[in-house]
């Protein structure tokens, strides 16, 4: 039997995405192969890409759409010439129809081009040298012969069958797509969801994609679900529609959303009547995929009818519950003298503690759960150090944690005591089904400390106090000015306002943090006052602003201070120690753009690897957006890229000093980190801090962004914009306001116990 990829008439054919075609005009035949593809953006499926044509001396540059283009592969096109003022003559694709190659030399090529894992363009040529134009037909069907070529054994020939196999099944994947007028640069990441049972979940409901397969919405399922049929006002598509919008929202950090509003959100969305919409509702209620509550539960809150996604719900209200018993259980922990107490700890630490951090650690003694918050420099390390000596010495078994892998490193760093990632203190594991740390097996201690507490979402909240034992002490440690957590939640802030626990807020800066510009200007800011800024000049500081409101000039001025003013006067790492901090994506000042000049300056290189529109090269700077369990890899880590092997289309990551292996089909979640957002950077702290700040940012200059992006520079923070940017966003305290239940559910709980 021959393999469908050698049947000539299975072919690609995609329309051009930005380009309509008159049928008047003349459309222009070509045949040749693919040398190379130059840019390919997966989401459209638009590509740039160099073909030999047959007849033309050199190669011919095509843009528009294609189904997956790979080097070596015969296409046959019809289009038409222009001329691009920047770029010269191209080729303008409106239909393309490609097969797999015939000649040895395209052979080689395909191969060699990355599509197969296991056969790179060394191992691709020993092929072709021994099998010539045979080479596809013994690997579809005779591949027990690949043992033939020096290099191949048989743990690699399964890895081939294996890969080649998935690109018959992605293959057909493809067609299917095609035809509903889908691009197919969504096919592999379906295959690896669904595997060969793919086509046949997007038939019956194709709007599993937006839930199942992350980088595929709503919007797109829709799409896949309008060109195969699905009616606009089906129950499906109306369910489907309102679980996205509930998705969205908890993104925006919504944990429930007033009924109305949500309502029409989804008119808006759906563009369908609310009578479809209203019986949705109900339907996924039903199936408890949602929870509809009544707004008089919580009239002071929220006075309609609430919306929840179900987990959310079970978060909010089982950490509201958790947190009472905990509350109402008696502590395990040996009674101590708590003045004799403050007086050996000043002496074991060689200082003399603040009132209010003598008021933390009465309150540490005397309750079970409590919250300490403060601002920099106010001395919230020095409190986690005395409560660890105090606590340590009557023989508690102590546990540390923070939300994210660079927090637990600072707080070991500052303690002396291993910290973990809330994730690995409470075990997770993707193959056993979750967090192996919970109620029925909690944790070893018998007091928990956890730092950064701001960037708790709920549930997370959820999951950790379920995993605490009852008789233990919680202490939670943070900065509720700071932005809240970048998932679904505002959970310290929730704690605090309810009122039901101890709050001890740290207040005084002490001496040798009056001494840095970072922190007084950090607390000015804080206060709503404009921060004291230092022009660039002779005398060292730690806070610059510089005053430019160009936005080229401004991405002009960063590249220079990142790659020399910075290293020069302050012996500063460019790429391990300066990090760009951004209020937005979009934009010059954005950090798409400043992601790729700053890529070009302090990495520049060839050999790397295309995915969509972006370019990684090995020695780039990576962020991980979103939790990987089967990695062990966060949303918001940052690591290196050490090593690409095209050959088995594995990149290696380096995290902290643990290396981390994706195959390049994965990479989708990692993103170019030489700039962040200021959300993405919560938790971190680096020896020095870029930020643009410009009108441009408008919707985004709020006091609490501007408070954090100050608060993560450890020796340098470097402010560049305009004044009037820097002083809306000192004005603005009107944050985006998160709807959440937590604190109403405290207090009930609490009213009931």
């Amino acid at each position: 039997m021959v393999s469908p990829l050698h049947i000539p008439g299975i072919f690609k054919m995609e329309k051009s995405p930005d380009r309509t075609h008159s049928s008047a005009d003349p459309l222009v035949d070509l045949q040749g192969h693919i040398e190379r593809v130059s840019y390919i953006n997966e989401e459209s499926g638009y590509t740039v890409a160099r073909v030999k044509v047959s007849g033309h001396r050199d190669p011919v540059t095509v843009v528009g759409g294609m189904m997956n283009p790979t080097p070596g592969e015969k296409v046959r096109m019809k289009g038409e010439w222009t001329n691009h003022p920047r770029f010269g003559e191209q080729f303008r694709l409106v239909f393309c129809e490609s097969s797999v190659p015939a000649t040895a030399v395209g052979i080689e090529k395909y191969l060699g081009s990355g599509l197969i894992k296991g056969i790179g363009p060394v191992m691709a040529r020993r092929m072709v040298e021994k099998f010539g134009e045979a080479t596809l037909e013994i690997i579809d069907q005779d591949s027990a012969r690949l043992q033939e070529v020096e290099g191949i054994g048989e743990k690699r020939i399964t890895m081939i069958r294996r890969a080649w196999e998935e690109q018959r099944e992605i293959r057909s994947i493809m067609i299917f797509l095609q035809s509903h007028g889908v691009s197919a640069a969504y096919a592999a990441r379906i295959f690896r969801q669904y595997g060969n049972a793919a086509i046949k979940v997007l038939q019956e409901n194709p709007y599993r994609l937006a839930t199942d397969i992350f980088g595929i919405g709503f919007l797109t399922a829709d799409r896949i679900a309008e060109k195969m049929g699905f009616a606009r006002d089906s129950h499906l598509r109306a369910e489907a529609g309102i679980l996205y919008v509930l998705h969205e929202l908890s993104e925006e950090g919504h944990v429930t959303y007033p009924a109305g509003p949500l309502i029409r959100k989804c008119e808006e969305t759906l563009e369908i009547d609310r009578k479809f919409i209203a019986a949705a509702l109900e339907g996924i209620a039903g199936e408890r995929q949602i929870v509809i509550e009544d707004g008089a539960s919580f009239p002071e809150a929220l006075p309609d009818r609430t919306v929840s996604l179900a987990k959310y719900h079970l978060s909010e209200t089982q950490t509201a519950a958790r947190l009472r018993i905990l509350l109402n259980t008696p502590s395990a922990l040996r009674e101590i003298e708590t003045e004799k107490a403050i007086a050996w700890v000043q002496e074991k630490l060689s200082l003399t503690l603040a009132h209010n951090q003598i008021e933390a650690i009465r309150a540490a003694v005397s309750n079970k759960l409590l919250v300490i918050t403060g601002g920099p420099g106010t001395g919230k390390t020095t409190i986690i150090n005395a409560i660890i000596r105090i606590f340590s010495a009557s023989g508690t078994k102590i546990l540390l944690a923070a939300p994210t892998g660079r927090a637990a490193k600072r707080m070991s760093e500052a303690t002396g005591m291993e910290a973990k990632t809330i994730h690995r203190l409470l075990e997770y594991s993707p193959q056993k089904g979750g967090f192996q740390k919970d109620d029925t097996s909690p944790l070893d201690c018998e007091m928990l400390i956890v730092d950064e507490a701001s960037m708790i979402d709920i549930i997370l909240m959820h999951h950790l106090v379920k995993a605490i034992p009852l008789p233990s002490s919680f202490i939670m440690i943070g900065d509720g000015d700071q932005l809240p957590s970048v998932g679904a939640g505002r959970v310290l802030n929730d704690v605090i306002e309810s009122g039901c626990l101890p709050v001890v807020e740290l207040r005084e800066i002490f001496r040798q943090a009056r001494e840095s510009s970072i922190i007084n200007n950090a607390h000015e800011i804080n206060r709503g006052k404009f921060p004291r800024l230092q022009p660039p000049g002779d005398r060292l500081d730690d806070f610059y602003f510089v005053e430019q409101e160009d936005p080229e000039k401004v991405v002009d001025l960063i590249i220079r201070l990142v790659r020399e003013r910075i290293p020069q006067r302050f012996g500063l790492d460019p790429m391990e120690d300066i990090q760009v901090l951004t209020p937005m994506h979009r934009g010059l000042a954005g950090a798409g753009n400043l992601n790729s000049v700053l890529q070009a300056t302090l990495n520049p290189g060839k050999d790397g690897l295309q995915r969509g529109g972006r370019f990684y090269l090995v020695g780039d700077k990576v962020m991980q957006i979103r939790n990987n369990y089967d990695r062990d890899v966060y949303n918001g880590d940052i690591g290196r890229i050490v090593r690409l092997d095209h050959e088995l289309q594995e990149a290696t990551l380096n995290f902290d000093g643990r290396e981390v292996v994706y195959e390049y089909g994965d990479l989708e979640e990692i993103v170019l980190s030489y700039a962040v957002s200021v959300h993405k950077s919560q938790g971190a702290e680096y020896p020095a801090v870029i930020m643009p700040l410009l009108m441009q940012h408008y919707m985004l200059l709020q006091r609490n962004l501007l408070y954090t992006a100050v608060t993560r520079g450890k020796k340098l923070v470097v402010i560049i914009g305009s004044k009037k940017a820097l002083a809306i966003a000192v004005r603005n305290n009107k944050t985006h306001k998160r709807f959440t239940l937590l604190s109403q559910r405290l207090r009930k709980a609490m009213a009931e116990s």
